[in-house]
């Protein structure tokens, strides 16, 4: 393949972090793994599916990768010494692994790598764009894991982060089944023969956590699976850590949806390593997951533009073969915690194709909801992330947003105030966490039993939600607070989305909705 003639793959630009300061040239003989992303045999128009879900083997076939494509991949690998490393669902996945040094990849993808200090930690990075030989530009969409900085965040707060003076008289905790029950979530039901996949950027959990937990609040403990991608490892270390994260992820969707199995997928925490769990827990074909909670992220524009539009089509993707992706709105307000003094929102919570879940502050008494507003404890304390997209746009289910030209966050809500927060036991301690962290597994939980009362899969649900009539639509709407620069209001507000879920209503809403539509 000649290599004279290049072209620049679009959206792969770098530069360095903030703060950053540069160590050195990286080492020319590191071995390193990289992802080459495909581009699909045929564009995708979930429209043309008709709410049609596709099997895997459909899917591969129609809208995965030509296998042309990955040979001529194959011969640019071998032609520039890198190993294509071989892994089930190349085409499904669209995804070629190569692996080389950092001299033949840097020749292979016009790149310059060097080692980096930064307030995030010491990484791999480059500057500027990539290139590939112009007689592949028309099948790769991008390559990930040249630069390997940390990207996401979880957002998930501990309880004792607030500053308001107020908080201990306000301060409540609620178990997940308690969550469940104001939700009114539907009953006789309990995510049985459902899969839930978590994904997950670092942490751990010791199954001696998950015994207990569940043990304590009446459930017979689920089944919980790790499947480990690009390095990523179960390495529970303390409560502070990111194992917070895992465990509330797994405790929140099992505490609703007990006998649903769950998959925690563990990744590194990279773009290469968050692409590649999201694509391989779509097209697990072994445990096949209908819902993907995913409570990690940052804002929209701290990611390189290649990875956003990657991500994006793998959720698609997800949307075809009938998989829901509930994802967390950002911890951060407005702001998403840009310093920039703009407004940001979160991604992958801004991806038109998942489920963005915003945060609400729950008071309750004797069983029953007597408060519900948008969470947002001040700058030290965290609220809800919400706002306009500056790269997505409107998509046409949110239509009747007016006024708005972009893709608006989020799309549903549920209680997320670490001082309304959720019980949870990490590493043989018990705490209080809040954070929309805990609303994305909570959705997980609750599409899970859904599925299993409907008797079919939810997928792609947001058209179907914002699809139901006002106001008996199975949302709890919320009117009052605000995340920084945007207020709740009523009908969908870039706060809280539809609202707090009323689940057996929805349940309902939604058969009745598919039952139209079959």
């Amino acid at each position: 393949m000649p290599g004279q003639n290049r072209s620049t793959i679009p959206g792969s630009e770098r530069a360095p972090l903030k703060g950053s300061t540069l160590v050195g040239p990286t080492d020319p003989q590191q071995l390193v793994e990289v992802s080459v992303i495909l581009k699909r045999r045929k564009e995708l128009h979930l429209r043309d599916l008709g709410g049609r879900h596709l099997s895997h083997d459909e899917f591969a076939a129609t809208y995965g990768a030509d296998p042309a494509s990955v040979e001529l991949v194959r011969t640019f690998a071998a032609e520039h010494n890198l190993t294509l490393v071989e892994h089930g669902g190349q085409v499904a996945r669209r995804t070629v692994k190569l692996q080389g040094t950092v001299a033949n990849l840097e020749k292979a993808f016009g790149a310059t790598l060097n080692d980096y200090e930064s307030p995030k930690g010491r990484y791999r990075g480059r500057t500027g764009s990539l290139t590939l030989p112009t007689e592949l530009s028309g099948v790769v969409q991008a390559v990930m894991g040249l630069d390997n900085r940390g990207v996401a965040k979880p957002h998930l707060r501990f309880r004792g982060m607030k500053g308001a003076s107020d908080a201990a008289a306000q301060s409540v905790s609620y178990t997940p089944v308690q969550i469940a029950e104001l939700y009114s979530f539907p009953t006789g039901v309990n995510g049985a023969g459902q899969t839930i996949g978590i994904i997950e950027l670092g942490g751990g959990y010791e199954p001696a956590d998950i015994t207990n937990y569940f043990q304590s609040i009446g459930l017979t403990p689920p089944t919980v699976t790790s499947v480990l991608v690009d390095g990523g490892t179960n390495s529970p270390t303390n409560a502070n850590s990111a194992d917070g994260e895992v465990l509330l992820d797994i405790e929140v969707s099992g505490g609703v949806a007990p006998g649903a199995n769950i998959v925690v997928y563990f990744t590194a925490n990279t773009e290469q390593g968050f692409q590649d769990a999201l694509t391989t827990a779509i097209h697990d074909t072994t445990n096949n997951p209908s819902a993907i909670s995913i409570s990690w992220g940052a804002p929209e524009d701290q990611w390189t533009s290649q990875f956003l539009t990657s991500f994006d089509e793998a959720a698609q993707g997800a949307a075809a073969l009938g998989v829901t992706i509930t994802v967390a709105a950002g911890d951060n307000g407005s702001s998403d915690g840009d310093t920039d003094g703009g407004n940001h929102v979160d991604f992958p919570a801004s991806s038109p194709h998942v489920l963005a879940c915003g945060g609400t502050s729950l008071q309750s008494s004797k069983g029953v909801i007597t408060s519900e507003t948008v969470w947002n404890d001040g700058s030290d304390g965290g609220a809800t992330g919400g706002g306009y997209s500056s790269t997505f746009p409107q998509p046409s289910y949110q239509s009747s947003i007016t006024g708005q030209s972009q893709r608006g966050v989020p799309d549903v809500s549920g209680d997320a105030d670490p001082e309304t927060g959720y019980n949870i036991l990490v590493d043989g301690e018990q705490i209080v966490v809040g954070g929309t962290s805990a609303v994305a597994p909570l959705w997980a939980g609750l599409i899970a039993l859904m599925n299993q009362q409907l008797g079919t899969r939810l997928g792609y649900v947001n058209p179907a939600l914002y699809a139901l009539a006002e106001p008996d639509n199975g949302f709890n709407d919320i009117t009052q607070g605000n995340n920084g620069a945007f207020s709740a209001g009523p009908g969908w507000d870039p706060c809280t989305g539809l609202g707090s879920p009323i689940g057996t209503t929805l349940a309902t809403l939604l058969a009745s909705s598919a039952a139209q539509a079959g």
